[in-house]
């Protein structure tokens, strides 16, 4: 046999055996999820809820909702945290009497909640705050510490099956030592299961999954760079999202929650998904869009053993007309919700 024909014969093999190796990564991934939160983000309200609030959720097969009460960071660079302990000044569905409320309603309905405690950032994000010096990271993982376990009470007491235990703190989290120990303060009060909330950037950088029951991820990953995308392209994007996913699924061997994922309904929608509504006001509006992003994604990572839930942005107890937006109250986008979560 002539060496260019060896050779090419060597490489076809080394082809083989490595797609055969990739493949069986994949399929031995180990984790097989049979019921997947159907879920979305809930908006608290602002006045107390009458009832029939969630019966649309119930048509549109949602099985979970997540309740976000919220605290407040004057300053990403300062320590200083406040929350509901502070304040009374929060809507009524962002309490601790709301969320108690609306937890009851819920399962009365067959809809369970888990809990997202968030930062509010006063002018920035979560993933912008920093500390300058050592002793002001000290106070503020001693601020974090205290405002989460006023939420994970909450939840042991009201029997919450999952805490997330933050939210896109994305400059924080490579502080892995302070998180474990935040972690296990968190254990100390609940005994459900935990997950962190980490922006699409982030979660592969995170070294502490180990010590939690999910991988959270705040899935707002870029699909297309342009305007009006089809189908087959944003379907190629989330194909080559969930391979690397599924990287860091088998490094920890845990399963994956889409703690929030959502698209506008504009006609960039999945250029940038992360882009607030106010930012799109000169975006032509696109329900077609926003649908076809919804799509893509059951097509595509929604069908993943290893994926334990989805949790769309946002959905709110009375539907607002509002353009743009990322609700898919009725909008396109629901009904392709409705069709995946009723099947």
């Amino acid at each position: 046999m002539k060496r260019p024909l060896i050779l090419l014969v060597l490489i076809l093999l080394s082809l083989a055996i490595w797609t055969y190796q990739n493949q069986a990564a994949e399929e031995n991934i180990g984790i097989v999820i049979a019921d997947k939160h159907k879920g979305v983000c809930w908006v608290g309200s602002r006045n107390p809820l009458e009832g029939w609030e969630l019966d649309t959720l119930v048509s549109f097969g949602v099985s979970h909702i997540s309740q976000t009460p919220f605290g407040w960071q004057g300053d990403p660079n300062l320590p200083e945290i406040k929350w509901e302990e502070h304040s009374d000044k929060m809507w009524w569905g962002e309490s601790l009497k709301g969320m108690n409320t609306t937890t009851s309603i819920g399962r009365e309905k067959g809809i369970e909640s888990i809990l997202k405690p968030h930062l509010w950032v006063r002018g920035s994000w979560p993933g912008t705050i920093s500390m300058k010096t050592e002793a002001d990271w000290e106070k503020w993982f001693e601020q974090y510490t205290a405002f989460i376990l006023y939420f994970a009470r909450f939840a042991e007491e009201n029997q919450i099956p999952i805490l997330c235990i933050g939210t896109e703190l994305e400059m924080t989290s490579s502080r892995e030592g302070d998180w474990r120990k935040v972690i296990a303060e968190i254990k100390s009060v609940y005994k459900g299961e935990l997950v962190y909330a980490a922006n699409f950037t982030e979660y592969q950088q995170i070294e502490f999954w180990d010590a939690l029951d999910y991988i959270g991820i705040q899935a707002y990953f870029p699909l297309s760079e342009n305007h009006n995308p089809e189908l087959n392209e944003l379907v190629s994007s989330w194909e080559k999202k969930s391979r690397e996913i599924e990287k860091t699924v088998r490094k920890f061997q845990k399963p994956v929650i889409f703690t929030e994922i959502g698209y506008c309904n504009t006609e960039d929608a999945a250029i940038q998904p992360w882009v607030w509504p106010n930012e799109r006001k000169e975006i032509p509006l696109s329900e077609e869009v926003q649908a076809l992003c919804y799509e893509a994604f059951f097509q595509t990572a929604w069908k993943k053993d290893w994926l334990a839930g989805v949790y769309f942005w946002k959905w709110y107890p009375q539907v607002r007309e509002r353009d743009p937006d990322f609700t898919p109250q009725n909008k396109k986008a629901q009904l392709v919700m409705r069709s995946y979560f009723s099947d």
